[in-house]
């Protein structure tokens, strides 16, 4: 009789896991789970000196430093869509996406970069994107900085500089004012480990400051975190019981995993100097540990008689403390973590300790950082449920770059693998992942690197003044996934995707 029923139990438990197994094979998407495409306003919009507006810090960048840029060229007219919005938005619709992800031109609408002068003609802009998006059953996703801050904010120290804060609140109370009733979700701050990196520790991203020992990342930071924390407050006090929006930031998340089954703590330790260098005071109240114990060790080493970390008083923990609706996330690639071995000899490089790189099986695509690792995806939203409680996650940016194609089948497999692993951590992990956007609708303005990789669905021809649009086959393959709400083989092509030779 025992053996009966241990027999009997076998089967049903193999019985329920193959109905799981099958139910993640089927790969449709959740009831309710939305499906969008995104932008940003530099990399799409032009018309840089259109009406009153302001110049910012990509404007200058890109004038000033075009040696910076890949080719040398700059986003003063990008996709036209300050013009050609309309067409864009006709295209999303016949595509079949829920919602678009654009942002707001903070020169554009402040040309003072202040809130003593308003631009009617900026502000009517995004009135009227809005606008085109309901009428057309779209919903707009909003973000309110995304890189292009005004160029006289960056005189005075922009994002290191604490009254960018208040600067930054002024300006998100206007938006909230003249789109809140239309628009429902928000995102206050774009991937501030990108800019405040790139920008104030490197010359990758505007405004290309050098400022040594990552001293202006982390104040870079700092103030972020503020800046969004006090953003969401006021829409807590102000907006949120009359326009019953949601708040939140986006953070670009590599998956770290360990370069061997030895280095778990090194890749946690990776995870914490990326993901939770924001997400942690925001879900937990401060910087986390390692991250200060680390910081404060080789700034020591360095000389320095303080942390380089800044840190927050006890009234800004409070503040920033449970600051988010939702957990947003732009998510593209992997890397393999392992120790610095100079840290043996008592040489402190890196503040995190650790060196990275990437498995030589892992496809490449156009862009030297993003390498195909799809597990990695799974891998990041199960860290997420696990550190954070498992919020409700926004996957705001995911996608792939590669040189021009038409025939984009390597885009195509990158969705598929990418977008089935998230479902799988859906359906058999319980990941609360609510939403996903695709990068890009269009091929844009990609910041460093100019106009010379593309991540679009939807080719743009740069070099003719129309700007015109043509539909890439991974628009096709996406018009068919968000008709069915299920993913769809990928085509066959003869194509096979670059690999890299392994990188030291």
């Amino acid at each position: 009789m025992a053996r009966f029923i241990i027999a009997l139990t076998i089967v049903v438990v193999t019985v329920i896991t193959r109905i799981s197994c099958c139910d993640v094979v089927k790969l449709t998407f959740p009831s309710g789970f939305s499906l969008g495409t995104a932008s940003a306003s530099y990399q799409v919009e032009g018309a840089w000196n259109v009406s009153d507006k302001g110049v910012n810090v990509w404007d200058y960048h890109t004038h000033n430093r075009p040696e910076l840029i890949s080719d040398g060229r700059n986003g003063d007219v990008a996709c036209n869509s300050y013009y050609k919005y309309q067409e864009d938005v006709a295209l999303i619709k016949k595509i079949g996406f829920d919602f678009y992800r654009f942002s707001i031109s903070w020169s554009r609408v402040l040309p003072t970069g202040f809130a003593n002068v308003i631009s009617e003609d900026g502000l009517q802009y995004y009135k009227n994107l809005t606008a085109e998006l309901v009428a057309n059953g779209i919903e707009p996703v909003v973000t309110i900085y995304h890189w292009d801050h005004p160029k006289v904010i960056e005189d005075m120290g922009g994002w290191t500089n604490e009254l960018i804060v208040g600067w930054f609140v002024d300006y998100a109370e206007i938006l909230f004012e003249a789109l809140g009733d239309s628009v429902k979700r928000w995102i206050t701050i774009n991937e501030p480990d990108s800019f405040c990196n790139g920008g104030y520790n490197g010359v990758r991203k505007a405004p290309a400051k050098q400022i040594p020992a990552s001293i202006g990342k982390y104040l870079c930071g700092h103030n972020v975190l503020k800046a969004h924390a006090k953003t969401f407050r006021l829409y807590d006090e102000k907006f949120r019981e009359t326009q019953g929006g949601e708040v939140g930031i986006v953070l670009p998340l590599k998956a770290y995993l360990p370069f061997n089954a030895s280095y778990e703590e090194e890749a946690e330790t990776a995870f914490q100097f990326n993901c939770g260098w924001m997400a942690h005071p925001i879900y937990h109240g401060d910087y986390p540990d390692v991250m200060k114990t680390r910081v404060a060790l080789v700034s020591e080493y360095q000389g320095y008689p303080w942390s380089r970390l800044p840190e927050f008083s006890d009234e800004w923990i409070a503040i920033i403390n449970g600051t988010n609706d939702y957990f947003g996330v732009n998510h593209y690639t992997s890397e393999l973590v392992y120790p610095d071995p100079d840290e043996e000899q008592g040489i402190y490089t890196y503040d995190n300790g650790l060196l990275t790189t990437v498995d030589s099986s892992w496809a490449a695509s156009a862009s030297d950082w993003l390498y195909v690792n799809p597990s990695g995806f799974g891998y990041l939203l199960r860290k997420i449920r696990d550190e954070y409680n498992n919020p409700p996650v926004w996957v705001t940016e995911n996608g792939y770059s590669d040189s021009g194609e038409l025939d984009d089948y390597n885009r195509i497999s990158y969705y598929y693998e990418y977008v089935r692993e998230m479902l799988i951590a859906i359906k058999r992990d319980g990941c609360n992942v609510e939403g996903y956007a695709v990068w890009s609708i269009l091929d844009n303005f990609e910041w460093q690197d100019g106009y010379e990789k593309r991540f679009g669905i939807t080719y743009v021809e740069f070099d003719d003044a129309d700007t015109n649009r043509t539909a890439k086959l991974s628009q096709t393959w996406w018009t068919k996934v968000l008709s069915k709400r299920k993913l769809q083989s990928v085509p066959t092509s003869t194509n096979t995707r670059t690999r890299l030779p392994w990188k030291k």
